[in-house]
């Protein structure tokens, strides 16, 4: 039985949000959004696509192996995300940027970089609602803003708000479309792509705006 558990565990694709739901359900649901948004190890997890695939295959029209219940969904949706959200603000509290530090992923640097550009920019409120919309800077924003001391009670609210329209927003999108098209299980991979196109789209955005300010001619160094 235990060998046979391990070659599940092994064929499972962390990156893959059909593999991940496949193989652990609602479970899955609530340890991959913890992990992606109160961890920092969690950068590279499928937030988006995992929730909007949880709500496709919560729909009755699809013919899959794996079905879901929209209310566990949801439930998991939004436990794994508010909880992990708060555990990142406290990691962040104790051990402040020295986590940060120890880090050699360029790609988490980059990301608490531009976390750290949102809260100057947005302010506490608005950083923290739009970071969840961000990969990767949503990952880096929980702990930055508890290193940089944002007042638990602001970031508490304003996680909460952005945490339940992120989460519910992209289940319900998933199933309402699995709801209103036959047999959409089909184009899962094609809608994953396009939400995962979508959830990068803040990322090139930032970019290109970045660039442009570097090469403008008053443009601090």
């Amino acid at each position: 039985m235990a060998v046979a558990e391990f070659a599940v565990a092994q064929a499972v694709n962390v990156l893959d949000a059909g593999s991940l739901l496949s193989a652990f359900g609602t479970l899955g649901i609530a340890a991959v959004l913890f992990a992606e948004t109160g961890l920092l190890v969690g950068f590279f997890l499928p937030g988006d696509s995992l929730l909007f695939t949880a709500g496709l295959l919560c729909a009755g029209g699809t013919h899959r192996s794996v079905h879901l219940s929209l209310p566990q969904v949801l439930v998991a949706a939004v436990v794994g995300a508010l909880a992990g959200a708060q555990v990142g603000y406290w990691i962040g509290r104790r051990g402040g940027r020295a986590l940060l530090a120890r880090s050699r992923s360029r790609k988490l640097h980059e990301g608490a970089a531009r976390a750290e550009a949102l809260l100057t920019r947005y302010g506490h409120a608005k950083a923290v609602v739009l970071a969840r919309f961000v990969p990767v800077v949503r990952t880096v924003l929980n702990p930055l803003a508890g290193a940089l001391d944002v007042p638990v009670r602001v970031f508490t609210l304003w996680q909460v708000v952005g945490g339940l329209v992120w989460t519910i927003g992209l289940v319900l999108g998933g199933y309402a479309l699995g709801s209103s098209i036959p047999n959409v299980d089909h184009y899962l991979l094609p809608l994953v792509a396009v939400v995962v196109l979508a959830s990068l789209t803040p990322l090139a955005v930032e970019a290109r705006r970045a660039r442009a300010r570097r090469a403008s001619p008053g443009a601090p160094s």
